[in-house]
């Protein structure tokens, strides 16, 4: 096991990937508070590039109140001993001034309509947030043109990937964008930083969100209505938990599917997305609906 080398200001990043010049660089934006999921994105850069460098930054950009800002926790120690476990090289934690010297800066990225919805309606410009820091991150850390560039996300976050997924194809930036699948525990649960917050009832109860996903799974897997108002009713039928949203949409924009699959057979491929609260923690998960297909999902007439 080998320690990563870590780094917190933007020239030594750029200066540390100098000495790695012809080489493919795997990219992991992070803001830290790692866990099992991280490691598997950390472990699938490691398969197929040269040079991983993560990143640990917790953008004050995407925090609406300082007060959710302060409370977000601060692992270094711990992460750099997961990170240094899944074979990460550099890892690029700077501070608020390095990223940001001049204070809040006066020139962002807009996430547009999709930045709204969902996630969006209830955290008011924290897409914008994510983009701008995102943006940056991928300059600072890019290899010389002729080396692959890939940057790694977790499906889980599936309305942040589609995002940086269009931020990359409308500003041309020079990067793959990888999704690497949600990882949960033995019981379904996706993995998240927030998980830690949760008591074990509030994670027993939790466990709804995945079961009125695999519930919309199976009935896709079978070509049946999916029904997605029983899933509802699953959720909700769990007192501890309050569901913001339950939607069935396009994989790739997130936007709903031309029929509704109440009533008719589903076919194609979708993206099933859940949002709730447990207690005062806000959860979010995704599920993939129908088989590898090149066509949207939609519902037979």
């Amino acid at each position: 096991m080998t320690e990563p080398v870590l780094i917190t200001t933007r020239g030594a990043l750029k200066e540390a990937i100098r000495r790695h010049e012809g080489s493919s660089l795997g990219l992991v934006p992070t803001m830290g508070a790692l866990h099992e999921g991280h490691e598997a994105l950390v472990r699938a850069v490691r398969e197929a590039n040269v040079v991983v460098v993560v990143t640990i930054f917790v953008n004050p950009l995407q925090f609406g109140e300082p007060q959710d800002l302060e409370r977000y926790p601060r692992t270094l120690d711990e992460d750099l001993e997961l990170l240094a476990r899944s074979g990460a090289d550099l890892v690029f934690a700077p501070s608020a001034e390095e990223m940001y010297p001049q204070g809040e800066p006066l020139v962002g990225l807009d996430a547009g309509r999709l930045g709204k919805r969902f996630e969006g309606a209830s955290r008011p410009g924290h897409f914008n947030g994510m983009l701008t820091v995102v943006s940056k991150l991928f300059h600072l850390a890019q290899p010389a043109p002729e080396c692959a560039y890939r940057a790694y996300f977790g499906q889980k976050d599936a309305q942040q990937l589609a995002l940086i997924r269009a931020m990359v194809h409308d500003l041309n930036f020079p990067i793959e964008v990888v999704a690497v699948p949600t990882v949960r525990n033995a019981d379904g649960l996706a993995l998240s930083s927030r998980n830690r917050r949760l008591s074990r009832e509030q994670q027993e109860a939790a466990l709804v969100l995945s079961r009125a996903l695999r519930l919309l799974e199976a009935r896709a897997d079978a070509h049946e209505p999916l029904d997605p108002d029983s899933a509802v009713a699953l959720v909700n039928s769990q007192n501890l938990v309050d569901l913001d949203y339950l939607e069935v949409v396009d994989p790739d924009t997130l936007e709903a599917l031309a029929f509704n699959c109440h009533q008719t057979p589903f076919t194609g491929t979708a993206l099933a997305l859940i949002a709730a609260r447990v207690g005062n923690v806000r959860l979010i998960d995704n599920l993939p609906l129908g088989s590898v297909d090149p066509h949207p999902g939609s519902c037979e007439a």
